[in-house]
């Protein structure tokens, strides 16, 4: 779309275009009740189960995953359609939903159920020795959640969970360290069924008691104003100044962060404003809708409210939600950092102006019509870093949301909105809640063949390899193997996520490659955090790293422009957050709460960080202070890493490496504005 008016159902298309977990198929009226109903007890019980039920792990696990797979075979077909006529019903059809989809909703629920409705003594009997009606119906769940995940966010992760139950039948074949004794059909679904090591594990856990609670959350509180007050108040702190649309784009997309965890979600709702407001004042489209997908990927890495990635985290480290949310911080602030002083450079080089007085909202009207919205998310907030759980400190938002939402004259809560977002709410974690049940399956193949270690021995291996390579050569010389080997490690590691998160969501991304992350740089001495960390970041540069940069192509559909072109514009203003994750392995005082944390070594890593993500953006945007001639460009490239690397040392030689060109673009500059000056005189 290229007009600056775009509609609701336009922006819903484009985002159920280019995002497969909101590609609902129309049903007709009663299948939609149906639906509609389930969803919203879907979201009842899972306020209750968390606020005041006591139910055991195992059944609400169970219960989370019948509501997740019985839905999604309701509401995603076998292939995603066109709109269907609901008019054109054969004897195969019922209500626009094949009748084999019901039957499949109805095995699923039935499938995922089973074990959780056992006495747990039962199941424990039965672990390891399952009766032949155990492997039936596990059998049946591990098919219905693959087709489960293909239809709701593609056949990418599906794939990948059939690789890995072929390799654990087939180990034995497996090539070199990958070889193991491999397992027979039986002994697969004990694993995957009968324990909490598969389908029932971590992953589809953390989504039941956390994740569905921040999204519903997430949800509520747009509904009630939270989402526009977050920008209008970008509108109003920074569209004023130079190509302020775009800056807008960064400011709302940062604020909306904070409570949605979706790229896509992000860059539809705020994208719908600033990309029409940026090409109206001078930025081409492409660049446009790359400025809205970069800084709306940076949703999932910003606190409080994180990609599901972030409490499979907490799970996993086994720390507090607090920790994971003060480590986040601040590499989020320097991934919305990059993404400025990339649009303030070109904004300079184009000579673009800000939004003029009337085109902005007023300060005091904002804060006097929106204020109430914020304290359901001050709530949440305060009772994170009170230490209270996750679960306990999102249903108490919640509560604040509805609470806010009855009050608020402005934003009203109606029954009738409660009912749609509640609704809307548990549909959002549908697909996410699939691809977890799916990424179950892979990690329970992990566990049972240790591949995770056979994998990270791999990884380690070769990068030894080629830094015993590299490091035969001087002045690469300079360094030891082992800081080759590391260096080649998180090459490698990133590499491999960024291809894999093209296909897949970031969490399955995050839980699959930290299995093989983990033990392989905890081989070269990086502590635990900083390893989820960085598995974590790249899973999320996928979402703008072409050939499937879906933010940056949902982004292109509403600019009017050309979706590679838009990617691979969103990738190079996302720079920044490709060079984080290095900064914070070489120097983990940037995570705030990891070992040996001091504040002097916080604030020189930051400092080197900000020059050099400011540096490389200058580099990438061949400007300055005035246009970069090419020479100076690669100059400015190269020094910008030693910024990055930590330590004062290495800071100070970059600014003395730096000082030349920085003297000639002052001279630059002067010699510009001297030239503007003498041409208004002579008009």
């Amino acid at each position: 779309m290229a007009s600056d008016q775009l509609t609701a159902e336009e922006l819903q298309e484009i985002e159920r275009k280019f995002d497969p977990e909101t590609a609902f198929r129309p049903t007709g009226p009663v299948i939609a009740a149906i639906v509609s109903i389930t969803l919203v007890a879907m979201s009842v019980y899972h306020f209750y189960a968390s606020g005041f039920g006591l139910i055991r792990e195992l059944l609400h696990r169970g219960i989370h995953l019948s509501f997740v797979l019985g839905l999604v075979f309701l509401l995603f077909g076998v292939r995603r359609t066109a709109t269907t006529d609901h008019s054109s019903k054969a004897w195969f059809r019922f209500d626009n939903v094949a009748i084999i989809d019901i039957v499949f909703a109805a095995l699923a629920v039935g499938a995922a159920m089973y074990l959780p409705l056992l006495p747990p003594e039962i199941v424990a009997e039965r672990v390891g020795n399952p009766s032949q009606f155990d492997v039936f119906m596990g059998t049946a769940l591990l098919i219905l959640t693959l087709e489960a995940a293909r239809r709701s966010v593609g056949p990418t992760l599906p794939i990948i969970a059939l690789l890995f139950i072929l390799f654990a039948i087939f180990g034995p074949l497996a090539p070199g360290a990958l070889k193991h004794g491999g397992t027979s059909w039986l002994g697969l679904i004990n694993h995957l069924y009968m324990t909490n090591q598969g389908i029932y594990g971590v992953a589809i856990g953390v989504m039941a008691q956390y994740v569905f609670l921040f999204i519903l959350f997430g949800v509520l509180a747009t509904r009630i104003g939270l989402g526009q007050l977050f920008i209008d108040l970008a509108m109003v702190i920074a569209g004023r100044y130079s190509g302020g649309p775009a800056k807008v784009a960064i400011f709302s997309s940062a604020f909306m962060g904070t409570i949605s965890g979706s790229s896509i979600a992000n860059t539809v709702t705020t994208g719908a404003l600033t990309i029409p407001a940026m090409k109206r004042i001078g930025y081409p489209a492409h660049f446009a809708g790359a400025v809205e997908a970069t800084a709306s990927t940076g949703g999932q890495i910003t606190p409080p409210i994180l990609g599901a990635a972030a409490f499979i985290m907490v799970e996993y480290l086994e720390i507090p939600l607090r920790d994971v949310l003060a480590a986040a911080l601040f590499p989020a602030l320097l991934h919305y950092f990059g993404i400025f002083i990339m649009v303030h450079l070109e904004a300079r080089k184009l000579g673009l102006r800000g939004l003029r007085a009337e085109e902005l909202p007023k300060a005091a009207i904002v804060l006097r019509q929106h204020w109430l919205s914020i304290i359901p998310l001050a709530i949440l907030v305060y009772l994170i870093l009170s230490g209270r759980t996750p679960d306990f400190a999102a249903v108490y938002g919640i509560i604040a949301c509805v609470v806010v939402g009855f009050l608020n004259p402005v934003n009203r809560l109606t029954p009738k909105d409660l009912w749609n977002a509640l609704a809307s709410g548990a549909r959002s974690t549908l697909a996410v809640g699939a691809a977890a049940a799916t990424v179950g399956v892979v990690v329970g193949v992990v566990t049972l063949t240790g591949v995770g270690f056979r994998l990270g021995y791999v990884v380690v291996q070769t990068a030894t390899e080629l830094g015993t390579t590299i490091g035969a050569i001087w002045p690469l010389s300079l360094f030891t193997v082992t800081q080759w080997a590391l260096f080649f490690s998180l090459i490698l590691i990133a590499i491999a996520c960024i291809i894999m998160g093209a296909g897949i969501p970031t969490t399955a991304t995050y839980i699959i490659l930290v299995a093989v992350a983990a033990p392989a740089l905890a081989q070269l001495q990086v502590e635990p955090l900083v390893a989820h960390f960085f598995v974590f970041y790249y899973g999320v540069l996928a979402d703008i790293t072409p050939p499937v940069a879906l933010a940056a192509y949902a982004a292109a559909g509403i600019a009017g422009s050309n979706p590679f072109k838009t990617g691979n514009t969103a990738f190079r203003l996302g720079i920044a957050k490709a060079l984080v994750p290095f900064v914070f392995v070489y120097s983990p005082a940037l995570l705030l709460v990891a070992d040996g944390f001091t504040w002097a070594a916080f604030t020189i890593t930051l400092l080197g960080a900000m020059l050099g993500i400011a540096s490389l953006g200058a580099a990438f945007s061949g400007y300055l202070l005035a246009p970069l001639r090419n020479l100076e460009r690669w100059w400015i490239a190269i020094v910008s890493f030693l910024f990055i690397a930590p330590g004062l040392t290495t800071m100070l030689i970059g600014l003395a490496l730096m000082s030349p060109v920085i003297f000639l673009q002052v001279r630059a500059a002067k010699n510009v504005g001297l030239q503007a000056k003498q041409s208004e005189k002579t008009t």
